[in-house]
């Protein structure tokens, strides 16, 4: 073996991070031993708790052993080189934002992607520059949110680089994977796949200078929650949840996820939406279809902050439904819910 030989079975094995080669991406140090089929190097990781470490090592084995020869025995090193972001950009992403917030939700079908919809609009409104990523890769939502579903993203010339244009609607600049595949179709994607499509629409993209830059999650946990948590440096995560406990347990597990120590994402709130249903006849009146003060309790139970408590309005899914969202008609008291959540996070000392 020779040390060449090395270099090109690493340039097989791609970062999940950013989805570069590890030789691409500067991670090989200069220090390579060979011993007849012995070979040691150290590879380099910008922090140690990186989610991505061990899948690193195997894969990178697994190269040796297909490129150069079965018989290979690696003994790879980690060495961490710690580089500290500036306040308003992180070191892995073009995208210069002061406050980048994930939006997330444990299940499907509570509202996350209604919320952060109506939080960006919110935010706008209030003048702030805001950016949105759809990074629901199977079921993106933003485009009909917006009614922007027949809008396409043209490519800029900056600085020498191609880049994606986001579509810009209600004040809010947004990219979806909507935008570029058939809506009436499936995504189909593994895991890899899915999130090199969010890192296309984060690194190639020409987003600009930005105050809030929020992500709509797909539901759960998956790769493209630790691509965009080891892409980003997140300001911090809003968890929606409605009040009935099948969702109360996922919303758990996702609070769980982010505050776990390799993970470390702070928690910025907790919203319970669809807390309860007022008919418009009976504005006294609260139903509590899926439970009463199910997201309060968790919220206080976890010692995270409540951001609110959203309840059950037509206005709100008709807005979303058609492409307006009720945040737009500022002194509606639907809308009054998300500029107060929006209040709320500008308030946010980070």
């Amino acid at each position: 073996m020779y040390p060449q030989q090395i270099i090109d079975a690493l340039r097989h094995v791609r970062y999940p991070g950013t989805g570069k080669d590890l030789i691409e991406s500067g991670m090989l140090e200069d220090d390579i031993r060979i011993s007849g089929f012995e070979v040691s190097f150290s590879l380099i990781f910008q922090k140690e708790n990186d989610p991505f470490i061990k899948s690193v090592l195997k894969a990178s084995e697994t190269a040796l052993k297909t490129y150069i020869d079965p018989n290979v025995a690696a003994n790879i090193h980690t060495k961490f080189v710690k580089v500290n972001p500036t306040p308003t950009t992180n070191h892995q992403s073009p995208i210069a934002a002061k406050h980048i917030i994930a939006i997330h939700s444990g299940k499907g079908g509570v509202g996350k992607s209604t919320v952060t919809a109506n939080l960006a609009v919110a935010l706008a409104q209030k003048g702030y520059r805001v950016g949105l990523l759809d990074a629901d890769i199977h079921g993106p939502s933003m485009p009909k949110m917006f009614h922007t579903e027949d809008c396409r993203p043209f490519s800029v010339e900056i600085e020498g680089r191609t880049l994606i244009e986001p579509i810009e609607q209600f004040g809010v600049k947004m990219l979806s994977i909507g935008f570029f595949v058939n809506p009436d179709q499936a995504v189909i994607w593994r895991g890899g796949m899915a999130s090199n499509a969010i890192k296309q629409l984060i690194d190639d993209a020409h987003w600009g200078e930005l105050d809030y830059f929020l992500i709509d999650l797909p539901p759960g946990t998956s790769d493209i929650h630790l691509t965009l948590i080891s892409a980003l440096q997140l300001t911090g995560v809003i968890v929606v949840t409605t009040p009935q406990p099948v969702a109360l347990v996922d919303a758990r597990k996702g609070v769980e996820m982010f505050q776990n120590e390799k993970i470390n994402v702070p928690i910025l709130g907790l919203i319970e939406n669809m807390a309860w249903f007022t008919p418009a006849e009976l504005p006294q009146n609260r139903y509590y279809i899926f439970g009463k003060d199910g997201g309060k309790a968790l919220a206080e139970e976890l010692q995270i902050p409540l951001l609110a408590q959203i309840p059950l309005v037509q206005s709100i899914r008709e807005g979303g439904d058609s492409g307006e969202p009720i945040a737009l008609q500022t002194g509606h008291p639907a809308a009054s819910a998300f500029d107060e959540i929006a209040a709320k996070i500008t308030n946010h000392k980070s």
